[in-house]
């Protein structure tokens, strides 16, 4: 009898222990404040899809528990930031690493490649410089003033669509060089480009893709298709000269493999190109809503350049007009999230994040944080 107490004590005991450890919900989240899973298996996805978007969640989870938040991304603990002090005490990187290559690993089932060695990320930073992203931005702009300059001023401009347009043409010049001179090559990859992005943005997100075979084909076709494009332009490239310097050729130039340079300019093409539209219409948007702020840098960029042409070396001079883009950004919260992998154990404030956590910067939340700006939303 006795036996067969222990035995149950036993069972008892292991059995609350492996609920504890498979069950997400019973698991303490380093004592960080937040929320419990909803669900066993995807956490609190649920509650993101419900707010309409992650950065709704964050907004609504930082106004209920403060600077330093916690929830469940599935099985995984997330810890997110909202201010600018713990952002400060977390920002190190040294300590942490880059979870794009992570992101785009699973979208592919690409090798896993840990922490690429710090040199190698240095010298590539070092080699994109601002020379490799302007080559084709001038030519383009004025391709598109004189259009709007040919319109009626009564003729409604279809302003998203034309900054989209803008920014595929651009991003792709300067990712990828003169084959995207040719607009079929733009128009293809435009249309391989919105079937990955949706679903980056929602079927990862929703679980929504996984569960539609047409989707998930779709999908991975255009993936393919967009790897195919950089692979060849990759090889193109290599142990070349040409006249134009772009993106690919610093990442050749940064002593990084294949693997790793497909990466980076995938990552890159893809956001670039939405963030890039994104910024040109909340900006001219902002512009035509505020007439004084339209005047100030229309008068700041006669002083400038006057009559002449636009001369790169002279951007510099432009602060005024950095204050309009900077605000663009914080206010249209362009890039509301941004995360890191904790390499090792870390601590914020008296909270201790523990080894391989997610870390979300809720750049969103600390753009519009009214206890940092004396207007938020203005």
């Amino acid at each position: 009898m006795l036996d067969f107490a222990i035995f149950a004590v036993t069972f008892l005991l292991a059995l609350v222990g492996a609920v504890l450890y498979l069950y997400p919900a019973s698991r303490q989240a380093a004592g960080i404040p937040g929320i419990t899973p909803t669900e066993e298996k995807d956490g609190n996805l649920p509650d993101i899809v419900n707010s309409g978007s992650l950065h709704e969640f964050l907004v609504n989870l930082h106004e209920r528990y403060g600077p330093v938040v916690s929830f469940w991304f599935g099985r995984r603990l997330v810890v997110s930031l909202g201010t600018v002090d713990v952002l400060k005490q977390h920002i190190n990187p040294n300590k942490t690493c880059d979870v794009c290559r992570t992101v785009h690993t699973k979208m592919k089932n690409f090798r896993t490649i840990k922490n690429t060695l710090k040199e190698n990320e240095k010298e590539r930073d070092r080699n994109i410089s601002s020379k490799s992203l302007q080559f084709s931005l001038f030519q383009l702009s004025e391709e598109l003033l004189d259009k709007w300059l040919a319109y009626p001023e009564s003729q409604h401009v279809p302003l998203c669509q034309h900054m989209l347009g803008f920014a595929m043409k651009s991003v792709t010049q300067m990712v990828m060089g003169s084959t995207f001179e040719d607009e079929q090559e733009v128009i293809r990859f435009q249309k391989n480009h919105g079937t990955v992005w949706s679903e980056i943005g929602k079927g990862f997100l929703d679980g929504s893709l996984d569960k539609s075979t047409t989707r998930k084909k779709q999908y991975e076709d255009a993936l393919m298709q967009l790897e195919s494009i950089l692979k060849k332009i990759i090889k193109e490239r290599k142990g070349r000269n040409f006249s134009q310097h772009v993106f690919i050729d610093s990442l050749v130039q940064g002593n990084l493999n294949d693997q790793q340079i497909l990466e980076d300019s995938m990552i890159f093409s893809l956001a670039s190109c939405v963030i890039t539209a994104k910024l040109c219409t909340w900006t001219i948007c902002f512009l035509t809503t505020y007439e004084e702020v339209q005047k100030k840098l229309y008068e700041e960029i006669d002083q400038v350049f006057g009559k002449g042409p636009i001369i790169p070396e002279k951007i510099e001079e432009l602060r005024y007009c950095r204050q309009v883009l900077c605000e663009t950004v914080r206010t249209a919260k362009l890039t509301p999230v941004s995360a890191r992998l904790q390499d090792i154990e870390g601590k914020i404030d008296t909270f201790i994040i523990p080894k391989e956590t997610l870390v979300v910067y809720a750049l969103g939340v600390v753009l519009q944080d009214p206890s940092t700006w004396s207007s938020p939303y203005k």
